[in-house]
């Protein structure tokens, strides 16, 4: 079977990591998307074109993290790798902490799941064991996957997900700076080892933190505590450490999302985000977009493309 003239879209949400102290393991989707339409062509190779964020920068071609992360798919499912033609149409920042690479990464493996439908069988399992493998840790893919909150871990037969529904009293906000941050900077800052009291402090947090997502809200602010990683990153982003202490000062449950320099606001209500933008717009000594957000409780989504579909309706196929 050729796969010449199937196309699939994939939505991809973003992704803040960490949220506090859950290092390398909790994960939230959330409502700002990347859409990618992949179509199969006769010709090998790829071509990206790229709108919207990363247009320019990003590459077009076959080093694009989208067409690596699906080729890495088809070939991992020992299926030869067809060349593609991708529209990319990008809203996640670049460079933020907002799970702009794992979002590319997510948006190749499903697009691969797509295209091999009736062919190969990739199952959810599969998905999140390719996205780690490429992204390097699974708690930005799971929730880009998956949506919702997720726990991420790894086991020896591969890396694991729990997916949790959020208390619809939480109210996220986030600060996008004009800046970015290398995410390979922000771990190298990272120590390897820490005191045993602070690590017995964010185990506590991290706990606390998901009954205050996901029953009590009111305890978003103990529960996004951390003494693990945000302090010793806090000299690459002296702004985005300067205000997260000024939000929780307030009383506002802030964080810096994923690696950074973005900022997330977990409120326990509509107002005290108008409240801790109101806060951020006075006290801030560069400019932030601030994006009033959902939690994205879908994941990644799959469309067939026009023609795929009217085929499959008949019980056709691309041949």
């Amino acid at each position: 079977m050729t796969l010449t003239g199937r196309s699939v879209t994939v939505r991809v949400p973003a992704t803040s990591a960490n949220l506090g102290p859950g290092f390398d393991t909790l994960g939230l989707a959330l409502s700002v998307y990347d859409e990618v339409t992949v179509t199969v062509r006769e010709k090998s190779g790829a071509s990206v074109d790229v709108r919207g964020v990363g247009a320019g920068v990003v590459p077009t071609d076959e080093t694009n993290l989208v067409v690596t992360s699906m080729a890495y798919t088809f070939e991992a499912m020992g299926q030869p790798v067809p060349g593609v033609d991708i529209i990319a149409n990008n809203v996640i920042p670049h460079g933020r902490g907002l799970g702009s690479s794992g979002a590319a990464v997510v948006a190749g493996i499903v697009a691969a799941k797509g295209l091999l439908d009736g062919i190969v069988d990739i199952d959810s399992d599969a998905l999140l064991r390719i996205a780690t493998e490429l992204e390097g840790h699974p708690d930005n893919v799971a929730p880009a996957l998956f949506g919702g909150l997720t726990i991420a871990w790894l086991e020896v037969t591969g890396p694991q997900h729990k997916k949790l529904m959020v208390h619809r009293g939480v109210a996220p906000l986030v600060f996008v700076p004009q800046h970015t941050l290398s995410t390979k900077l922000a771990r190298s800052l990272q120590p390897l080892s820490v005191p045993h009291e602070d690590a017995v402090f964010n185990v506590s947090r991290s706990a606390l933190l998901i009954a205050a997502l996901t029953q009590s809200p009111e305890l978003l602010f103990a529960g996004t505590a951390d003494k693990l990683h945000q302090s010793y990153r806090a000299s690459a982003m002296p702004e985005t450490g300067r205000l997260v202490s000024l939000l929780r000062a307030h009383g506002f449950a802030a964080v810096v999302s994923g690696a950074g320099p973005s900022i997330l606001v977990l409120a326990d209500g509509p107002g005290r985000r108008l409240e801790a933008a109101e806060l951020v717009a006075s006290e801030s000594e560069t400019d932030w977009e601030a994006m009033f957000l959902a939690v994205d409780v879908k994941g990644a989504s799959l469309a067939l493309g026009a023609k795929r579909r009217a085929q499959d309706a008949k019980g056709g196929s691309l041949n």
